[in-house]
């Protein structure tokens, strides 16, 4: 895995990660019964955004260091997942 490789994996499972913690312990207006003239109640009234960041890059490190140490030691390789997805067409037989 190059380096272009390991970054692009390294933003696909922050972003992934980051829209998984999104909707945790967001208080809406409704909520907090303070609903705003004109929004909906169930806009984000304290989204903590800058605390999801940090814990969503730590999680991503965490998950991105055990993948990739997958993916570089090939304990799990691609001619694996192909075995695993498509067993007829790897043994040779149609059914």
């Amino acid at each position: 895995m190059g380096v272009v490789s390991g970054l692009v994996l390294f933003a696909v499972i922050w972003f992934m990660t980051f829209l998984i913690a999104l909707p945790i312990r967001v208080q809406t207006q409704g909520d907090l019964k303070s609903i705003v003239p004109g929004t909906h109640a169930g806009a984000p009234e304290h989204h903590h955004l800058k605390k999801k960041a940090l814990w969503t890059t730590f999680a991503a490190l965490i998950l991105w260091g055990i993948i990739a140490g997958i993916i570089l030691s090939e304990w799990i390789s691609v001619d694996d997942i192909e075995r695993w997805l498509h067993p007829a067409a790897v043994s040779g037989t149609n059914g």
